[in-house]
């Protein structure tokens, strides 16, 4: 019997979607600027605007440069951040903390910001990697489109990998305007999501790892 390719996603009422292949196509076949930019023009005339009038004009040619700088997570990969590993830590074998790092990201089902902070603690295994390095780890993820909870995976999935500590915690909480701009428009809710691995997977630990993260506001 031959094979079977689905060439189009299921439609829902009102929408439709392109085939997989399109898809495809569109994710390997970047547009060029200039394709961007009539993106924002169109996207100008559907909300009723006027993209040739005098404060418009240059808007177009704003929003791709801003997007390049907001998404450029896209271009960077966490792994390479710490790449670098200080073996030189005279026995040092507690918990090293990076709390309050601030980061902004995008909703990836409405392309709006949702702002935090990031809190990250690991157990070192023969070595430990600069502190800023952590925080650009958190950028590189940050700077895409995301849900809060696959962000928070992926961050600790990244320092798994590069450090294989004996323990990871990872605890993000943000402002979703998703939820605060639109929708059920709840301004100051927040969300929090966390990853524990390794000696963190210990309640005494978690303890610990909270504790430290409130200290001092």
């Amino acid at each position: 019997m031959d094979a079977v390719v689905k060439t189009s996603a299921p439609v829902i009422a009102g929408e439709s979607r392109p085939a997989i292949s399109e898809v495809e196509t569109a994710h390997t076949l970047r547009p060029t600027r200039e394709e961007a930019e009539q993106a924002v023009r169109t996207l100008l005339r559907w909300i009723g605007e006027n993209p040739g009038r005098e404060g418009l004009l240059d808007t177009p040619a704003r929003v791709v440069k801003a997007y390049r700088e907001l998404f450029r997570g896209y271009e960077e990969d966490g792994e390479d951040m710490l790449a670098r590993v200080f073996e030189e830590v005279e026995g040092y074998n507690d918990m090293v903390l990076v709390k309050d790092i601030p980061f902004t990201s995008h909703c990836e089902h409405h392309m709006v910001p949702f702002v935090g902070k990031a809190h990250i603690a690991y157990f070192p295994n023969g070595g430990v990697v600069g502190l800023s390095k952590l925080a650009r780890v958190v950028d590189v993820y940050a700077r895409r489109l995301q849900t809060q909870e696959t962000m928070t995976a992926q961050i600790a999935d990244t320092i798994e990998t590069a450090l294989k500590p004996h323990g990871i915690a990872v605890l993000v909480e943000a402002e979703h305007m998703c939820m605060s701009m639109r929708g059920v428009q709840k301004h100051g809710a927040s969300t929090m999501t966390s990853r524990f691995t390794g000696r963190f997977e210990k309640p005494e630990e978690q303890v610990r790892f909270f504790t430290m993260i409130r200290s001092g506001r």
